[in-house]
């Protein structure tokens, strides 16, 4: 795995489940949780922006509906 400055979420708690962001560049934004470090979720600034307004807005409150 590539070495990357990550940066823990100021969201996130000391213990375990902290969100990790990576911004090598520009057009590219990393994203990993800590209890799954290998795992990366890689995607672009515009496209995490609508996501988190998305989310924002409730409208994917449908998605945690059991």
């Amino acid at each position: 795995m590539p070495t990357h400055c990550w940066r823990k979420s100021s969201y996130s708690s000391q213990g375990a489940n902290c969100l990790y962001v990576s911004a090598p560049d520009n057009a590219t934004i990393r994203l990993r949780e800590s209890d799954k470090p290998d795992t990366i979720l890689t995607t672009t600034p515009t496209a995490l922006a609508a996501l988190i307004h998305s989310a924002k807005a409730g409208r994917l409150d449908h998605l945690g509906a059991a």
